[in-house]
């Protein structure tokens, strides 16, 4: 099974959307296999947005993602980096479409309420730098067998 890093940003927590955006997860029958609640701390931002730090957004954008606490989560499944990415909608909420996360809650770039691994190489990278192999739990959903052929 594949698994994507997936973290709801401080406009997504503050608005209360947390269960909210779990929950569309979960009922697509992903599973979460771990999860993290809190400020991220600088050290933290800086590798996970390590391509950014040159360039000139990144400030703002360290600013805004260490205002607040985030929920971060791993979530396993099938195809699942692909999918979750289809369900978060476009970056740009004005191109998001509506059903999507972005597109039923995000209304600007600079706070768009999500972010998902875009590739099985970055889920795995930061999935790395935001959890411990100890911290990630391997479990069978009762309803695995029939969400899978």
């Amino acid at each position: 099974m594949e698994r994507t890093f997936v973290m709801i940003k401080p406009d997504g927590v503050q608005r209360g959307l947390v269960g909210e955006i779990l929950s569309r997860f979960e009922n697509k029958g992903f599973k979460i296999v771990a999860g993290k609640f809190g400020v991220l701390a600088e050290s933290i931002v800086d590798k996970h947005y390590e391509e950014h730090l040159a360039k000139p957004f990144y400030p703002g954008m360290k600013a805004y993602i260490t205002s607040g606490p985030v929920f971060r989560f791993v979530l396993e499944g099938d195809n699942v980096v692909a999918t979750v990415r289809k369900m978060n909608g476009a970056t740009n909420p004005t191109e998001a479409n509506p059903g999507t996360i972005r597109g039923d809650y995000a209304l600007s770039i600079g706070k768009n309420v999500i972010h998902a691994a875009d590739s099985p190489e970055s889920a795995a990278r930061e999935i790395g730098i935001h959890f411990t192999p100890a911290e990630l739990v391997s479990y069978t959903k009762i309803d695995e067998s029939e969400l899978y052929e």
